[in-house]
């Protein structure tokens, strides 16, 4: 007769696609969540994501972004170049376009004022405060994978009023 396995059937993996221009906080991230069983693709700023978002072969569930993400160097967004740098809000516009299934999360450490400051009265997307608590960090980004990718357009950027929900 056989004996029932005691191993549980593993939960689905999630592919995480982090943007983040700080080292140790991108490291922080990166470690929590692969301890929670997600793959992570690692990025240092919008550009290098953009090209993640339209190249990498597999699915990507969640960009998990800076919102401050300063370029090293001056450069403009234009359609002459797919791949431009931008704040983490842009950048999530442009992912989404990209990947239509793809879920998305902001992190900054004043939220109010960091949105302001990009021309965002408020967004519908979730904010994750800074400093992250590692514990918290895994459940936040399960609680973030159960809803609906959001809508994105460039529209949602022009100073529209939106429902915030945040984190941290």
């Amino acid at each position: 007769m056989p004996t029932p396995s005691s191993s549980k059937p593993s939960p689905p993996t999630h592919t995480i696609l982090l943007v983040s221009d700080e080292a140790a906080h991108a490291q922080l991230c990166r470690s929590a969540l692969e301890e929670a069983g997600f793959i992570v693709l690692r990025t240092n700023g919008s550009s290098e994501a953009l090209k993640v978002c339209a190249r990498h072969d597999g699915p990507i569930h969640l960009l998990l972004t800076d919102l401050v993400l300063p370029p090293p160097e001056f450069q403009l967004a234009s359609t002459a170049n797919p791949f431009p740098r931008v704040n983490g809000f842009e950048l999530a516009i442009r992912a989404a376009e990209t990947r239509r299934d793809l879920r998305v999360a902001l992190m900054c450490k004043e939220p109010e004022k960091e949105l302001a400051a990009h021309g965002i009265a408020h967004t519908k997307l979730p904010v994750l405060t800074k400093p992250i608590d590692r514990e918290n960090l895994a459940s936040f980004v399960q609680e973030v994978l159960r809803h609906a990718p959001p809508i994105l357009s460039r529209s949602s950027h022009a100073g529209t009023e939106h429902e915030t929900d945040w984190f941290g």
